[in-house]
C-alpha cells in the first residue's frame, strides 16, 4: 500500500516541478531582461553615444570591445561604434563619441584631429596609404575617421597619421566643426559675438548644412537618413522633426553666418511648407538677415514641389547619402513664390479669417475630396500608411469611387471665380485648381496638359498663379496620362473664390478640410530661396519637359 502512495506523491512533485519550472524560468528571464533594459537605459541617458539597438546587423559586424562576431547588439548613430549587450557599458566608458564642441580660445579655431574608430568600416573602402581595400578580413580590423570618412589598414596606421590634422574630407564645406561652436560659445560669454569674422576663418566656400527629417513621412526612411547624416556631419546639425519643431531647429542658424546656410528637408511637401513657415516666423521675430537655401529630399506621397525643383518623385534609399550631399553642394539657388490663402467664413464677421501659406496649389473639388478621404482614413488607421505605394493605391481607390458618385458635380453653380478682380464665366465643372508650381497630382504637369496647345509656361517665381478647371475625377485621370487637356481659366496675381452654398472639400498643399460658405482670397506673400537640382530626375515626364524646365528656371530679369 505504501508504494502507490509514494508513487502518487512523486507524481505530484514532478507535476508541480513541470508546471512551476517554466514559470520560474520565465520570471527569471523577465527580471534579467528588465535589468539589461535598465542598464541600457542608464547608459543611453549618459549621452556619450547615440546608441541604437538592433536584433540583426545588415552586414558582418564585430564588437568593438571584445572583437567577437555579433549578430545583434547596439551601434552608435554618430560614430558607428558597434558592441554586443555584454560589452555595452565598457564601450560607452572606453570609447569617446564625436565631439560636438571642443575647447578653444576666443577667436581661435584649433586644428581638428582625426577621430579613428577601429573595425566595421564601410564596404568597398580604400586605404588612404596603400590604396587597397579595407575591412576585407573576417575580424575586427582597420580604422575609419568619423569626420573625414577616410579608412586605413591596421598595418598602414602610422604614428604621424594618428596625430595628423583632419580636414573633414569631401564634405568639409557642409560640416559645422566642433571648434567653431566652442568659439561661438566663448564669444557669447564675452559678449563679442562676431560670427561673420569667425566664419571667414572657415573658408570662402563654407556653406553649413542643417538637416531636418520627418520620420513619419512616406515610407519611413526618415530614421535611416537621420543615422546616416549624423555619421557624415556634426550630429548637432541633424534634427528629427518629431522631437523638435523647425523653428527651434533653425535657432542654430543664429550662430552661423547669414546668407550661407543651406537646409535639407527630408519629408513631404507639407514638411517643406512647415519649415518655410518657420523661416518666415524667424524673420518676423527679428532675423531679417536670415536667408536660407532650402533643398528637398522627397519622402512623402505626392512630392510635387520636389519634382518641380528637380529632386525627383520620391526617395526610396536607391541613392547614397554621400551623393545627396554632393547634389546639395552643386545645386543652384532659385526663387519660389509663396502665397497667402485667406478663408473668410460667410456670416461670421467676428471670427478671424483662417490664414494659410501655399507653396504648391489650392484646389476645390474631386482632388481635394480624395485628399480629405485619405486623411480621414489615415487618422483612423495610421499603421497602414507606411508605404508610398499603399498611399497611392488608397488615392486611386477614392478617385475611382468618385468617378461613380460625383460628389462635387455642378461646382459652377456653387462658386464664383475672380481673377485680378474680373469675374470668370465657368463651364459645367467639378473642380478648380490654383497652381503655383508646374507639377500637380504626383508629377502631372496640369497647366501643360497634352502639350498640343501653345500657352505661356507656368513659373514658380513670376508672381502669377495658373487657374484651371476639371470636369471630374475621370477627367483628372485623363490629364495625368496625357489623354486630355485641362480647362485653362487664366493667370492672375490675385485669385478670389466665393463659395455660395453647401460644404465643399478644399485643400492647400495636400492639407484638406470640408468648408462651408466662404470667400477664399489668394495673394502673394513672399519668396523663398530654394535649391534646384539640375541632374537626372526620377519622374518619367522629366526628360520630355527638360527644355521647358530649363527655360522656366531662368531669371525673368
Amino acid at each position: 500500500m505504501e508504494e502507490p502512495e509514494t508513487w502518487s506523491t512523486g507524481l505530484i512533485i514532478w507535476t508541480a516541478v513541470a508546471v512551476l519550472l517554466p514559470v520560474l524560468i520565465t520570471l527569471w528571464c523577465s527580471v534579467q531582461r528588465s535589468r539589461r533594459q535598465q542598464l541600457r537605459s542608464n547608459i543611453f541617458q549618459a549621452e556619450k553615444h547615440c546608441w541604437k539597438e538592433t536584433d540583426l546587423f545588415s552586414k558582418p559586424t564585430y564588437c568593438s570591445v571584445c572583437g567577437l562576431h555579433i549578430l545583434g547588439g547596439a551601434h552608435c548613430l554618430c560614430c558607428g561604434l558597434c558592441t554586443d549587450e555584454v560589452c555595452l557599458n565598457k564601450a560607452n566608458s572606453r570609447f569617446p563619441c564625436k565631439e560636438i564642441m571642443m575647447r578653444t580660445e576666443v577667436g581661435n579655431a584649433p586644428d581638428q584631429r582625426h577621430h579613428w574608430v577601429r573595425g566595421n568600416v564601410p564596404l568597398c573602402s580604400l586605404c588612404v596609404v596603400c590604396g587597397l581595400q579595407c575591412g576585407s578580413q573576417p575580424k575586427l580590423c582597420d580604422y575609419r575617421c568619423v569626420w573625414c570618412q577616410r579608412t586605413v589598414h591596421d598595418d598602414c596606421m602610422q604614428n604621424d597619421l594618428k596625430t595628423e590634422d583632419c580636414d573633414f574630407g569631401e564634405f568639409r564645406n557642409l560640416i559645422v566643426p566642433p571648434s567653431y561652436l566652442s568659439a561661438v560659445s566663448q564669444m557669447k560669454k564675452g559678449k563679442t559675438a562676431d560670427y561673420e569674422k569667425l566664419a571667414s576663418s572657415m573658408g570662402a566656400h563654407w556653406t553649413p548644412l542643417i538637416v531636418m527629417a520627418n520620420t513619419r513621412s512616406g515610407n519611413n526612411m526618415g530614421e535611416v537618413l537621420l543615422s546616416e547624416f549624423k555619421s557624415l556631419l556634426n550630429p548637432v546639425q541633424v534634427f528629427d522633426l518629431n522631437k523638435i519643431s523647425p523653428f527651434k531647429a533653425l535657432q542654430l542658424c543664429t550662430l552661423l553666418p547669414a546668407n550661407t546656410v543651406k537646409v535639407l528637408v527630408c519629408g513631404g511637401d507639407g514638411t517643406v511648407g512647415w519649415v518655410l513657415d518657420a523661416v518666415d516666423e524667424m524673420k518676423i521675430k527679428g532675423q531679417e538677415s536670415l536667408s536660407l537655401q532650402v533643398g528637398v529630399l522627397p519622402l512623402g506621397t505626392g512630392n510635387d514641389l520636389s519634382n518641380t525643383l528637380g529632386w525627383g518623385a520620391g526617395y526610396a534609399g536607391d541613392v547614397l547619402v554621400e551623393q545627396i550631399l554632393r547634389d546639395i553642394m552643386e545645386a543652384d539657388t532659385i526663387k519660389l513664390d509663396r502665397w497667402k490663402v485667406q478663408v473668410t467664413n460667410k456670416g461670421y464677421s467676428l471670427r478671424k479669417p483662417k490664414m494659410m501659406s501655399m507653396n504648391n496649389y489650392f484646389s476645390i473639388g474631386p482632388d481635394a475630396l480624395m485628399a480629405l478621404n485619405f486623411h480621414h482614413h489615415r487618422e483612423k488607421t495610421p499603421s497602414l500608411f507606411s508605404s508610398r505605394l499603399v498611399n497611392k493605391a488608397v488615392y486611386f481607390f477614392y478617385g475611382t469611387r468618385d468617378c461613380l458618385v460625383q460628389e462635387c458635380k455642378d461646382l459652377n453653380k456653387k462658386v464664383e471665380l475672380e481673377l485680378d478682380g474680373e469675374r470668370i464665366d465657368l463651364p459645367n465643372l467639378e473642380g478648380i485648381v490654383v497652381l503655383n508650381i508646374s507639377c500637380w497630382g504626383g508629377g502631372c504637369r496640369l497647366w501643360e496638359g497634352m502639350g498640343d496647345e501653345l500657352y505661356p509656361l507656368s513659373r514658380h517665381d513670376d508672381g502669377l498663379l495658373e487657374v484651371v478647371g476639371v470636369y471630374g475625377s475621370f477627367h483628372c485621370a485623363q490629364i495625368q496620362v496625357k489623354l486630355a487637356n485641362p480647362v485653362r481659366l487664366g493667370q492672375a496675381h490675385t485669385v478670389r473664390l466665393i463659395l455660395k452654398s453647401s460644404k465643399m472639400p478644399m485643400q492647400v498643399d495636400g492639407e484638406p478640410w470640408a468648408q462651408g460658405p466662404c470667400t477664399v482670397t489668394i495673394t502673394h506673400k513672399t519668396r523663398a530661396l530654394m535649391l534646384y537640382h539640375s541632374g537626372d530626375q526620377t519622374d518619367d515626364d522629366d526628360e520630355a519637359s527638360s527644355a521647358s524646365d530649363q527655360e522656366q528656371h531662368k531669371d525673368p530679369e
